[in-house]
């Protein structure tokens, strides 16, 4: 098969449609953004394809297939759009609640018959296996079948969403194994899996690469967040977020670097994925976009593109972060 992975332009850059999925729950704890209105998602989708946005980056489990089927009414007739969905969890859309792991075929089989209804296509650009919480073992099955369907011809692709260097790379032998999806920002460079992923020729994907909103430009000490919206959770990946708030060392190091990040007329947003580019060059980062304004905002990134080596460089020599430590979930 042709590797439409090849033909993304770059620096790259992906639409995250975790928030566009709305309210969902597991175990009666919000997993989602909040309330989130199809209008607006349906007009943000179309704004990022306009501006150039090739690569849209959903799950099965965002709003228990609610992004998916978004998606599916605003590009079915866009081949060119590049779909990224995630298998492994199960949904109950009824009560737009996750219900756990899935590994058995008979179940991965039926979800992804229902990722294509959603998403209108026969084919499936790059389906990766959504738990990072799998041991490489346990992924086995998951992994046989997604080459199985590979070979039937309804994905083009897979891969795994994981902040781990040795699961990354397990399976990167199989045909069809593209892609590994993980964590990575200002604040977290992900030093111990990129080399991983660069060394196995996987394309990287780029989750919170504006640290779950805390980069975008809009929010600030005073900022609160409802107990609907998952940054509202204690145990928010990275400690973005305490009990609703912004971090405030997190706070603190956003002002040390400010300056340059918005270098050349970029907002802090454009800043922070420039950062990114220069960093990993070949990464394509899916920030969550929710408005037509965030898609403006963060399209226009590509344009200003890296950060000058030089401003990048300053930046590293400032900026003080956390021990990344063993590897984890984020």
């Amino acid at each position: 098969m042709t590797d439409i992975w090849s033909e993304i332009e770059r620096p790259g850059l992906g639409m995250g449609c975790w928030a566009i999925g709305g309210p969902f729950s597991y175990e009666g704890r919000p997993v989602g953004w909040g309330p989130s209105d199809d209008t607006t998602s349906r007009a943000a989708i179309a704004a990022a394809f306009e501006a150039g946005i090739r690569v849209f980056d959903t799950a099965q489990a965002y709003g228990t297939g609610h992004s998916e089927a978004l998606l599916g009414e605003m590009l079915e007739d866009r081949p060119e759009a590049r779909i990224v969905t995630k298998v492994g969890i199960g949904i109950d859309p009824a009560t737009r609640s996750l219900t756990g792991l899935v590994t058995e075929p008979a179940a991965l089989e039926a979800a992804l018959d229902g990722s294509l209804r959603r998403l209108r296509r026969e084919r499936i650009d790059l389906v990766l296996v959504h738990p990072n919480e799998f041991s490489i073992d346990e992924a086995a099955p998951v992994f046989d079948w997604l080459g199985a369907e590979r070979e039937r011809g309804r994905i083009a692709a897979f891969g795994w969403s994981t902040d781990f260097p040795d699961k990354a790379v397990a399976y990167a032998g199989r045909p069809g194994y593209r892609a590994v999806e993980f964590a990575a920002n200002l604040f977290f460079r992900a030093d111990g899996l990129r080399p991983a992923v660069s060394g196995a020729e996987l394309l990287p994907l780029i989750r919170s690469p504006l640290a779950m909103g805390l980069l975008a430009g809009r929010i600030g000490k005073d900022t609160r967040f409802a107990p609907t919206d998952v940054r509202a959770r204690d145990e928010t990946a990275l400690a973005y977020f305490e009990e609703g708030r912004p971090n405030p060392d997190h706070l603190a190091r956003i002002d040390a670097v400010r300056e340059l990040l918005t270098t050349g007329g970029r907002s802090l947003a454009q800043g922070a994925l420039g950062w990114l580019w220069a960093l990993e060059p070949g990464a394509i980062p899916v920030p969550g976009m929710r408005t037509p304004a965030q898609v403006a905002d963060l399209a226009g990134a590509r344009e200003k593109g890296p950060l000058p080596r030089a401003v990048f460089d300053e930046i590293e020599a400032l900026i003080e972060r956390p021990e990344e430590g063993p590897a984890r979930a984020r």
